[in-house]
């Protein structure tokens, strides 16, 4: 009797409220979806890619762009950052409100699992998380095995042509790299995307050279003497999806290994 009136007493308790949580990068977004939380999501971050599960939502600004009165009229119970998302006054002002919030920040892949852990248990789904985060890792290690070389391909990585950038170590791009058999050539750069010159490229001639699209790489025909440019290994990024920390990784990374298979 005292069980059954227990039971009823713990029914009659009003239930917790879900976070409302509002989203401040695509990637984040997409790892909400992927934790099975996109109910809980109130307002996201315009992206280039917006997933149509997460079209009706309203927009809250534009990365480095946020719409301040737009996001607090939403009333976030948790607002997930990511590094360079919002401005550090803005993060600072929102701070003082009281609003809780989280920033994910994984360098590297390794760490990328630990975020959908992290997240998954700040959001109430702790179970996908970390099924999230197994399941990654796992088919992470195969790419590893599948792709390894005994010797690395070196790989100038090009953000952006004029000037020219490049990413530096401690990068999840750069780690994509090690699993397909490459090595970042300006890995020991600290800076996340430093600035480097021609001359800085050619000393250290590359195996092969990635960038965003065809049109920004056709510079580096002027370069023959570079072994990328005389095997013909000049090619554009078949997947954007590198730049968005995420599960999606997954299906960029393979794609981008594919690419780099046929390497000389």
């Amino acid at each position: 009797m005292r069980t059954l009136l227990l039971a009823l007493c713990l029914l009659a308790l009003p239930l917790a409220a879900a976070p409302r949580v509002v989203s401040l990068a695509p990637s984040l977004s997409e790892i909400m979806l992927d934790l099975e939380a996109a109910d809980l999501l109130v307002g996201v971050l315009e992206g280039d890619e917006r997933p149509a599960a997460l079209a009706h939502l309203p927009t809250v600004g534009r990365y480095g762009q946020l719409e301040f009165e737009r996001l607090l009229q939403l009333a976030p119970d948790l607002i997930l950052i990511a590094p360079g998302s919002v401005p550090p006054a803005q993060q600072a002002q929102l701070q003082r409100l009281g609003i809780a919030l989280l920033v994910i920040e994984p360098q590297r892949l390794d760490q990328l699992g630990d975020a959908f852990i992290r997240l998954g248990e700040r959001v109430g789904r702790g179970e996908q998380g970390r099924r999230l985060a197994a399941e990654f890792r796992a088919e992470l290690d195969a790419l590893r095995q599948r792709y390894q070389r005994e010797q690395p391909l070196s790989v100038f990585y090009q953000i952006w042509h004029q000037p020219l950038y490049t990413i530096g170590g401690e990068q999840l791009i750069g780690d994509a790299l090690a699993v397909c058999g490459g090595r970042n050539l300006f890995a020991d750069l600290p800076q996340p995307a430093p600035q480097v010159s021609v001359e800085a490229v050619l000393a250290r001639d590359p195996d092969v050279i990635l960038g965003g699209s065809n049109a920004e790489l056709s510079a580096w025909q002027a370069w023959p003497q570079l072994h990328a440019v005389r095997l013909s290994q000049v090619w554009a990024v078949p997947d954007k999806g590198l730049e968005r920390p995420s599960r999606q990784m997954l299906g960029a990374i393979e794609q981008l290994c594919e690419l780099m298979a046929a390497a000389r």
